[in-house]
């Protein structure tokens, strides 16, 4: 394989630029966005989403334009919007809405459990051959391996960050692993091995958009709830145990599907480059799981009250997932695109599986 240091390999530049604005789903994702386009300070009240907050379209919407103000923002809106009052009174109805969805998906935690038992039943120890990836692996074709691109690139062109705002939340050995974890996401500060740069040229080999937010009117609820997810507990301090959670549940699971998707990738004809983002997934989350774990039950010595929460992370993780992975293979089996919209197919490289 191509090594990661070749003069050959080729380049992501990312300005840094805001989100595009979408297209609204709905009355309330309608009115939050004509109100973000006017000026910060006396905000009318906005309706709240009727639809499921984790698997509709206008809820999970809501809530995802709420928190892009505290990632890059959103093209055209106004900073100050990130921490208007009234703006952070109606997120936080969202919010409401979408925990209790959450929850209610998890269910109730067991007593007296023990972490890293809980923590690694939820990571696959062998391919299943249920498993998403492993289908695409076998059986995928260009078309679904493509969507399911489109489909990641709204967490994975953000991947690390969320979990570094528990930084600050941290102290000691659960502060100290995390650093660790999250250096080699950001490429140990190499921009071209930064693990989103990584996944954008994966679009960009592909034949993808790779700018941040290009296909946000493409991707359905389900999958902004995925990053929804994600964006709750790191936006929140009493949610810090859910995140390191959140964290160590997907460091744990990654390995296998990881492996799984570059086989997808080079069966259909990808090359190395395209394949980078998997193959180093795979060589770091080897130790990463390892480490997360570790980080984990180093959080609940220092503060065995968080134990419930670490786990809740976790499986919050896993429910999320499972109602992303369900939705695409449903969709996948049906015949039918698993987007909200079909994007321009970009051609499979030559020499793939047809």
């Amino acid at each position: 394989m191509t090594t990661a240091t070749s003069p050959a390999r080729p380049t992501i530049i990312d300005q840094g630029r805001p989100s595009p604005l979408p297209e609204p789903r709905g009355e309330a994702s309608q009115a939050l966005l004509k109100q973000l386009q006017e000026r910060p300070g006396a905000m009318a009240d906005l309706p709240l989403p009727t639809d499921d907050p984790l698997t509709g379209e206008d809820a999970p919407l809501a809530l995802y334009l709420c928190y892009e103000l505290h990632y890059r923002g959103l093209e055209g809106i106004d900073d100050t919007w990130e921490w208007d009052p009234a703006l952070l009174a109606h997120r936080a109805q969202l919010e409401r809405a979408f925990e209790e969805r959450v929850r209610d998906e998890v269910g109730r935690l067991p007593a007296g459990f023990d972490l890293a038992d809980e923590l690694w039943a939820l990571a696959p120890q062998e391919p299943d051959p249920e498993m998403l990836a492993v289908r695409m692996a076998t059986e995928g074709t260009w078309a679904q391996l493509v969507e399911l691109t489109v489909q990641r690139s709204a967490y994975q062109r953000k991947e690390a960050d969320p979990h570094t705002w528990a930084l600050p939340r941290l102290a000691g050995d659960p502060k100290a692993r995390l650093v660790h974890i999250q250096a080699d996401e950001y490429g140990e500060g190499v921009t071209a091995d930064m693990h989103a740069g990584l996944f954008g040229m994966s679009m960009q080999r592909m034949g993808l958009d790779p700018t941040y937010g290009a296909y946000l009117d493409h991707i359905p609820g389900v999958t902004l709830s995925t990053v929804n997810l994600i964006s709750l507990f790191g936006l929140h301090r009493r949610h810090r145990g859910a995140l390191i959670g959140h964290l160590s549940g997907f460091e744990m699971a990654s390995v296998i599907p990881m492996t799984q998707y570059a086989r997808a990738l080079r069966r259909l004809g990808a090359d190395d480059w395209t394949c980078l983002f998997y193959d180093t997934h795979v060589v770091a989350d080897a130790s990463h799981q390892f480490e997360a774990l570790e980080m984990a039950e180093s959080l609940v010595d220092q503060d065995p009250t968080l134990a419930p929460d670490v786990l809740f992370g976790a499986r919050a993780l896993a429910a999320v997932e499972g109602r992303f992975s369900s939705h695409i293979r449903a969709a996948f089996d049906a015949g039918r695109t698993s987007l909200r919209r079909e994007v321009d197919m970009p051609p499979q490289p030559a020499n793939g599986d047809r």
